[in-house]
């Protein structure tokens, strides 16, 4: 079976009502940074009132630049598109389709796309007896009910001629890949670092149902705030990622005052993946999984009478508390009305649901690699090694020993070497050899292809997943961008760990034309209107590295705050610089053989840390305190930054051709 293609997506705020002003900027958008394949529209496409962009789409009037999903929002639809809804299965118009309330689509590139469309009043959602329709602005249980039996049903048609077809053909995995609300979960905030807006609508708990049983790749919501979430994981899915992103809006009711307008665009790439699809890569900022970690939350009263959703009764305990038995009851008997959620026996309480335990077809556990049961049930969770550590995971080998017993901060000989070694040890241990390395040019599976420039000593690369997105017109759609980025590494042919650790027979000419370099890149930024912040990782212990210093270019409105970025997001991490004695701290690093991490600042200072002799230092830390400087944390894991070839040839051929002069004057010192 061919492999599923990757489909680039483009992903809008709430239009309300200004139609033809939005499809006019997504084409722009498009010819600038696409081609996309599709464009989702989140939240109130159609506004309060019906407005003649709404006639003028029915009527097939306007230019619409690719195939597009539309939802309802917060408000009820008009007349005119519930009818043309009814009467063509949800084709507006030619490219326009329009989504039901509860609606699972799977469209011809396999490609798995769920929503829950209008708005949660907790009245209405225990109240209403059947599923309101479009002309009502909220949604009941029976709606999300409705949902959640679509997303698990089996699939029962092919035919993708109409949207009703689409609709109709819930694929056989209950996972979905994109999930479109107007709403946000109500725990979606927990264990997040980044600082969260007000919302200007309540969170619904409603999508957390919709979101532990679709477990989505990208979660959409429309708040007219613009959020993106860190990513989380989902352990018993073979770690999923789930990504949530707030957009803003393109037009509607004005922010409040002193809110400056919201990112309303995302875009990004996606395979359409199945259930089994092999585990992803762990971001490397990913969250404990709120959806299923976060404490519960009461929920306020509205009302004192009527049939609560869940209880179905007046049998609903108060918040946080273990509801009494009635006289009578029978401990651990559900109350009547009960339903379980999933079986929905009356007989038993949802954790002691028998099916709980019950994993999917083919769903392998990720610490022992059987089928059968979940992670958290695992019989080996708790397993240590024989040193008394934790058990390593299947084909682990420990690097000091070789054992597959334990890890190698539990070996016992590596903790020998250390307690032998002392302040003794010169030059890396068991340092990673030439044929392995990423950076050596002797390496055949060196990606040449992302090599800018060449010298005596050092060569000049881009990096894969660099942290400048390219081509992503969310971050950076203006014309001030370095050519292909700007983000690159200087790179030392001679291989060792780092620059101090060199020998001394060849530290000064490769030192010499790493400067020559830098001064080289900071002019070529400064054509762009960028400063320059150079960083090294100067690590000297586990099986080393090969040096290299990493350069990013970051706008001058920025410069005089990379001090503070490193400073800050270093004191969280117990990362102290030197800063006036920079110089004797790098001394200090070539004399005894320290390991370290050096900043050059865009004016010329230089920061360093002297990493402790056996203590942990984050390699990505450098990434981070820029990501965040820059406003872009999505772009923290270099893995998921990475792009196809064929763009990242393309960003190089960009960086060479305009460093081309700026190389050449280095080329005459």
């Amino acid at each position: 079976m061919a492999a599923a293609a990757t489909l680039k997506i483009l992903t809008v705020g709430p239009a309300a009502g200004s139609i033809r002003d939005l499809f006019a900027k997504v084409k722009s958008i498009d010819a600038k940074h696409g081609k996309f394949d599709l464009l989702l529209c989140v939240g109130d496409f159609f506004g309060k009132e019906q407005g003649s962009d709404t006639q003028d789409l029915l009527e097939d009037k306007l230019e619409v630049p690719m195939e597009c999903y539309v939802m309802q929002g917060g408000y009820a639809l008009p007349t005119p598109v519930i009818e043309k809804y009814a009467k063509t299965g949800g084709e507006l118009c030619k490219n326009v389709f329009l989504l039901a309330k509860s609606a699972m689509v799977t469209t011809p590139q396999g490609l798995k796309i769920a929503c829950l469309g209008g708005v949660y009043d907790s009245v209405a959602y225990v109240t209403s007896d059947s599923a309101p329709g479009f002309h009502s602005a909220e949604y009941s249980r029976q709606t999300v009910d409705k949902l959640l039996a679509n997303i698990s049903g089996p699939q029962k048609n092919k035919n993708y001629k109409s949207l009703t077809a689409i609709q109709s053909a819930g694929g056989p995995s209950e996972l979905v890949d994109i999930l479109i609300t107007n709403s946000w979960p109500t725990s979606i905030t927990e264990f997040s670092s980044l600082p969260v807006p007000d919302l200007l609508s309540p969170a619904a708990p409603a999508v957390d149902v919709v979101m532990r049983r679709a477990k989505p790749r990208y979660h959409f919501s429309a708040s007219r705030l613009f959020w993106e979430r860190e990513p989380f994981v989902w352990d018993d899915e073979q770690g999923r990622v789930s990504r949530f992103v707030s957009l803003g809006a393109f037009a509607g009711q004005p922010l409040p005052e002193g809110v400056k307008k919201q990112r309303w665009f995302y875009a990004f790439s996606i395979t359409p993946l199945e259930k089994s699809t092999a585990s992803a890569l762990r971001p490397a900022n990913a969250t404990r999984n709120p959806i299923l970690e976060a404490a519960p939350r009461g929920e306020k009263r509205q009302f004192d009478s009527g049939e609560n959703f869940r209880w179905g009764g007046d049998h609903r305990p108060a918040p946080n508390k273990r509801s009494k038995p009635n006289a009578g009851d029978k401990p651990g008997v559900p109350p009547q009305g009960y339903k379980c959620k999933i079986c929905e026996s009356a007989e038993h309480f949802i954790n002691d649901c028998p099916d709980r335990a019950k994993p999917p077809e083919g769903y392998v556990c990720k610490i022992c690699s059987e089928p059968g049961h979940f992670v958290r049930d695992c019989p080996t969770k708790h397993a240590v090694g024989d040193t008394g550590g934790r058990k390593p995971r299947p084909g682990y080998i420990c690097r000091a020993c070789g054992s597959e017993e334990h890890y190698i901060e539990d070996c016992p000989t590596a903790q020998q070497r250390r307690k032998e070694g002392g302040e003794k040890r010169k030059g890396p241990m068991k340092e990673i050899a030439p044929e392995e390395c990423w950076f050596c040019l002797s390496n055949p599976n060196l990606s040449k292809y992302l090599i800018v420039a060449v010298g005596t000593e050092c060569y000049v690369t881009l990096p894969k997943g660099q942290i400048i997105p390219t081509h992503d017109p969310q971050h950076r759609p203006d014309s001030s961008m370095v050519p292909g980025g700007g983000h690159c590494l200087i790179v030392p042919i001679a291989h060792y760990a780092t620059l101090a650790s060199m020998a001394p027979d060849i530290a000064g000419p490769t030192i010499q034309e790493v400067e020559r370099y830098k001064s080289a890149l900071r002019a070529f930024y400064a054509k762009y209107h960028h400063a320059a912040v150079f960083f090294e990782v100067g690590r000297l212990s586990g099986r080393g590295g090969h040096a290299h210093v990493q350069a990013v270019p970051v706008p001058l409105n920025l410069k005089e705050r990379v001090q503070e970025a490193f400073t800050e997001h270093g004191r969280a991490k117990g990362i102290q610089f030197e800063v006036d004695d920079a110089e004797a701290a790098m001394t200090s690093c070539k004399t005894d053989n320290r390991s370290y991490f050096r900043v050059d600042l865009p004016d010329g200072r230089v920061m360093v840390h002297l990493m402790p002799e056996h203590g942990r230092f984050d390699l990505q830390f450098g990434r981070f305190a820029l990501t965040s400087l820059l406003g872009i944390p999505n772009r923290l894991d270099w893995k998921a930054c990475v792009q196809p070839e064929e763009e990242d040839r393309a960003d190089a051929e960009a960086f060479k051709m305009a460093f081309a002069p700026f190389d050449q004057t280095m080329q005459l010192f």
